[in-house]
């Protein structure tokens, strides 16, 4: 049997659809989710004598899976997320660079040489990663037009990957990878798939909502921004806090959404000018987790917002 493993986001789907035009696996079977569903080998509980690729989820959030997989099972892992203390086991193979300019899907393009790099610029691009994006770009012969074209693949598919359960997204992650899986050349998707309008209408539709939001905190150290339990506020999430990040470089970024259990939603984003202590700062409250320049918490309790908020201003204080 053959596991592909990845993260709901644009580089989970980019980073796979890389490696499988590299090393088809038709027969492989897909475990995906939302973004922050980052626990994905739970699935995997009793399976025995399979081959598994994991990408861009986190090992350290997955680390209680891997003894019994690892008994018989090969795993190869790539990813960009902290990872903590590695297993030792022949039968696991380990490509992660936590560092702030590399994504899974750039991870991926190296290992690849850059066969497929186009798809990995998009990647990058919906990662926040503009200046590693356009890098990687100038290798290739790309116009202007076309470098954008990529851009805005990479955000629209990584703004589909956000919501608390798969029925706030407009496509379950596992489908739009399979939607793309028929086309070599990502402008050729972006250009042809149906897949493509439905996204751009609903991200100009959540987007106009989001951006008629003020921030609840705005101070030296970074702005903070508070939205409502609903579908559109949590698929917003990721896109507008990088964009939000993008618009004032020297300053942090969070954005709070209320679930329906009364606990807290959060994403960071460290200045783009020192990618640094989103991590930290999240991995010091329950449920959360992420990479020094972008972290999250899943459910913050409401009565840890004060502690979160202090911490955020004394992180980013420079």
């Amino acid at each position: 049997m053959h596991y592909d493993v990845f993260n709901g986001d644009a580089d989970g789907i980019c980073a796979l659809h890389q490696l499988r035009m590299a090393q088809p696996r038709p027969a492989a079977r897909l475990i995906t989710g939302v973004k922050r569903d980052v626990r994905l080998l739970r699935h995997l509980a009793g399976v025995r004598d399979a081959d598994i690729a994991v990408l861009d989820v986190s090992l350290d959030s997955n680390r209680e899976f891997l003894p019994d997989l690892l008994k018989s099972c090969r795993i190869f892992y790539v990813d960009h997320h902290f990872a903590g203390e590695l297993p030792s086991s022949p039968l696991l193979t380990v490509h992660i660079d936590p560092s702030p300019e590399a994504c899974t899907s750039l991870i991926v393009d190296r290992l690849l040489a850059g066969r497929f790099r186009a798809w990995a610029v998009a990647a990058a691009f919906g990662d926040n990663l503009h200046g590693a994006a356009r890098a990687v770009a100038a290798t290739l012969a790309l116009t202007g037009p076309e470098i954008e074209e990529l851009r805005e693949l990479g955000e629209l598919l990584n703004y589909n990957g956000y919501g608390a359960k798969i029925e706030d997204l407009h496509f379950h992650p596992r489908d739009l990878y399979l939607a793309l899986q028929p086309y070599s050349e990502p402008l050729a998707f972006f250009r042809e798939s149906e897949a493509m309008g439905v996204l751009r209408a609903g991200f100009a539709d959540d987007m106009a909502r989001a951006r008629g939001q003020t921030p609840m905190v705005d101070a030296s150290a970074g702005r903070v921004f508070r939205f409502p339990d609903a579908p559109w506020a949590r698929r917003v999430a990721g896109v507008f806090s990088n964009e939000k990040a993008r618009e004032m470089e020297g300053k942090a970024h969070a954005l709070l959404v209320d679930n329906p259990d009364t606990t807290i939603l959060v994403s960071v984003r460290a200045p783009l000018v020192r990618r640094q202590g989103a991590d930290v700062l999240c991995r010091a409250f329950p449920t959360g987790g992420g990479r020094a320049a972008a972290a999250g918490i899943n459910a913050l309790p409401p009565e840890m917002l004060p502690d979160f908020l202090k911490n955020f201003i004394e992180v980013f204080s420079v």
